[in-house]
C-alpha cells in the first residue's frame, strides 16, 4: 500500500540514522517466508556496499533510495507491504534485511520488513538508476507537477483521469488511495477522460494533488484496517482519519451528503461520491 506520503515518511524517519553513516553489514533475516527480489544478489550487494558511506537517502517515486559516496545507488521499493524501520517491527517473522550502520562510535540499525514479500532491493551502478529508472520508468514526481504539466499530460490521452494518475511512467508517486481522495477533493469523476478536463478542473487537480499529498506526509501517511503500514518508529500514520471516500462505501459524503460508491478501474477499486463527482457537469460552488 505505501504510496508517496508513506514512502516519504519512511525516508524522513530513517534519515537521521542513515545519512552520512558507513555500512558495517547487510544481513538476511531468518524467515520461512518467500524470499525478496534482491538484485544482483545479497552477496554482490554486501561486497559493493560494506565499508561505503551513505551520502543521502531520498524518495524517488515510491522508492527509498540510498545514494552512496562511491556513486552506487541502492533502491528499495516497498510495494504493497514493505516498511523501512529503525525501531521494533510489527513482528519478527516478516523481517527481511538488516542494515548495520555507524558514524564514528555511534551505531544504528535499519530493518526492511515485508509481510507479503513483494518488495524489491536493487543495486545500480553509477548513472544506471538515472538512466533506467528515472529516465524510462518514472514520470515527473507528483509533488513537482505544475498546472502546465497537468494540462499537457491530460490533453494527450483519453484514458480515465484516475487511470492516468496511477500511471507511474506519467506521474510518479500517486497510488490508488490518494488518487481517489484527490479526485474527490477536486470534484472530478474518476472515469472522466483526461483530455476532457476543463482549465478550471486542471487547476483544481493541480491544487489538490499537492495539498492532499503534503497533508498526508504531515500526518505520516495512512494506516488502514490491516495495520500493515507503520512509520520508521513502528507507529501508525493518522491520515486515514481524514479520508473522505477511500474504503467508505455506503457512508455519507461529508460535502454533499451523497452515498459513497465503489467500482473497479484497471483492476483497482475506485471510491467516489456520485453527488459531487458528476460526469459531464460542472460542479456548483
Amino acid at each position: 500500500m505505501p504510496e508517496l506520503p508513506e514512502v516519504e515518511t519512511m525516508v524522513r524517519g530513517i534519515d537521521p540514522v542513515v545519512r552520512g553513516r558507513q555500512v558495517v553489514a547487510i544481513s538476511e533475516c531468518p524467515t520461512a517466508c518467500k524470499p525478496l527480489t534482491v538484485v544482483p544478489g545479497l552477496p554482490e550487494i554486501q561486497k559493493a556496499l560494506v565499508g561505503q558511506t551513505i551520502r543521502a537517502v531520498v524518495r524517488i517515486g515510491k522508492r527509498v533510495v540510498w545514494q552512496m559516496a562511491n556513486e552506487l545507488t541502492l533502491a528499495i521499493e516497498p510495494r504493497m507491504t514493505g516498511l523501512m524501520l529503525r525501531s521494533d517491527p510489527p513482528d519478527e517473522a516478516h523481517l527481511r534485511l538488516r542494515f548495520d550502520l555507524k558514524l564514528g562510535k555511534a551505531r544504528s540499525i535499519v530493518w526492511f520488513w515485508d509481510r507479503r514479500g513483494l518488495g524489491t532491493v536493487k543495486l545500480y551502478q553509477p548513472g544506471e538508476f538515472e538512466q533506467t529508472v528515472i529516465g524510462q520508468l518514472l514520470g515527473t514526481d507528483a509533488l513537482s507537477m505544475t498546472a502546465s504539466h497537468w494540462q499537457k499530460l491530460c490533453a494527450a490521452t483519453d484514458r480515465p483521469i484516475k487511470v492516468l494518475l496511477l500511471d507511474q511512467k506519467r506521474v510518479a508517486g500517486i497510488g490508488n488511495l490518494y488518487a481517489s481522495e484527490i479526485l474527490h477533493a477536486a470534484q472530478i469523476h474518476p472515469a472522466v477522460p483526461a483530455s476532457s478536463l476543463t482549465p478550471k478542473q486542471i487547476l483544481e487537480l493541480d491544487r489538490f494533488v499537492r495539498s492532499i499529498l503534503q497533508t498526508a506526509i504531515e500526518y505520516e501517511g495512512s494506516t488502514l484496517g490491516d495495520g500493515t503500514y507503520r512509520n520508521a518508529l513502528n507507529q501508525s500514520g493518522s491520515y486515514q482519519n481524514a479520508h473522505q471516500v477511500y474504503a467508505r462505501v455506503g457512508e455519507l459524503c461529508q460535502r454533499c451528503g451523497g452515498s459513497i460508491e465503489r467500482f473497479v478501474q484497471a483492476q483497482r477499486a475506485t471510491f467516489f461520491c456520485p453527488g459531487c463527482q458528476v460526469i459531464g457537469k460542472q460542479r456548483k460552488r
